[in-house]
């Protein structure tokens, strides 16, 4: 069974950085797309990173150059490294997997992805 665990939110001021990290287990194959998703109260769910199992990596326009997407292999574990924080980065984050590599337009779309964390809440202040 395959399970996605975030943890690493919090609260952090504006400008300051934050690191979430997402714990994958249950699956072994060598082909994915993994991504990060945020959704603040009142919004729709938006994609803001992904990368696969092939390297490629994809970002939202509103977190590029503030934003880092990597992935820790020994340990299984999918990470955001944010930086420069803004109070409108205000959301859960959540950890997505998906079982086939999509196109990079659809990397960072909710329709490719097929398991979901239960989020981790971020918090910036001004």
């Amino acid at each position: 069974q395959v399970q996605l665990v975030e943890s690493g939110g919090g609260s952090v001021q504006s400008g300051g950085s934050l690191r979430v990290s997402c714990a994958v287990s249950g699956y072994t194959h060598s082909h994915y797309c993994m991504g990060w998703f945020r959704q603040a109260p009142g919004k729709e769910r938006e994609g803001v990173a992904a990368m696969d199992s092939d390297g490629k990596i994809s970002y939202a326009d509103s977190v590029k150059g503030r934003f880092t997407i990597s992935q820790d292999h020994a340990k299984n574990t999918l990470c955001l490294q944010m930086n420069s924080l803004k109070p409108e980065d205000t959301a859960m984050y959540y950890c997505a997997l998906s079982t086939t590599q999509g196109p990079g337009t659809l990397m960072l779309s909710q329709l490719l992805y097929n398991y979901w964390g239960q989020g981790t809440q971020v918090t910036v202040s001004s």
